[in-house]
């Protein structure tokens, strides 16, 4: 009876001590394959191949939803099959993983250019243009000139057809 509180004690100390498990990895590791499925979808992406991109994206992310490059590439996908509110949501998931990731922030903002959210691509502009300084990057010249460009959907005139009743 009195080792009992003793027991209990000693019990939750070793409840309380951190034991790192066999399948722990550091956060910047990602996973082989993951990567491996992430550069088949590019090249899917490249030759236009959209379905088979976005299955093997997420399979990436179902491999190690810790993959930043799969989000970004999946929102390029996802611009291209004309879903931007599906590209902001993917960019911002993998932008919450590392806020500095230039490549997240421009097909985030070209998403936003397609929505007509002018004010937040700009808002990305102006993060993208503190990240690269002076020298400037290919994101900041790749996002001016979408922003200068517009949306497309806005841009584009509907068919004019001949009413019949």
């Amino acid at each position: 009876m009195r080792f009992s509180p003793l027991a209990l004690t000693l019990g939750l100390a070793a409840s309380a001590l951190s034991v790192p498990g066999m399948t722990q990895k550091p956060d910047d590791q990602i996973i082989p394959r993951s990567i491996e499925l992430t550069t088949q979808a590019q090249a899917s992406l490249a030759s236009g191949n959209l379905d088979a991109a976005a299955d093997s994206l997420e399979t990436a992310l179902a491999v190690d939803p810790r993959n930043r490059a799969a989000f970004v590439t999946l929102g390029k996908v996802a611009i291209r099959q004309k879903l931007f509110g599906k590209a902001i949501r993917l960019t911002n998931k993998a932008l919450s993983m590392e806020p500095t990731d230039r490549e997240a922030l421009l097909v985030q903002g070209q998403a936003m250019v397609e929505l007509g959210a002018l004010p937040r691509a700009k808002d990305n502009l102006a993060k993208l243009q503190k990240l690269c300084g002076t020298a400037g990057c290919s994101q900041v010249a790749s996002l001016s000139a979408s922003i200068v460009k517009g949306p497309a959907m806005a841009a584009a005139t509907p068919a004019t057809a001949k009413k019949v009743n």
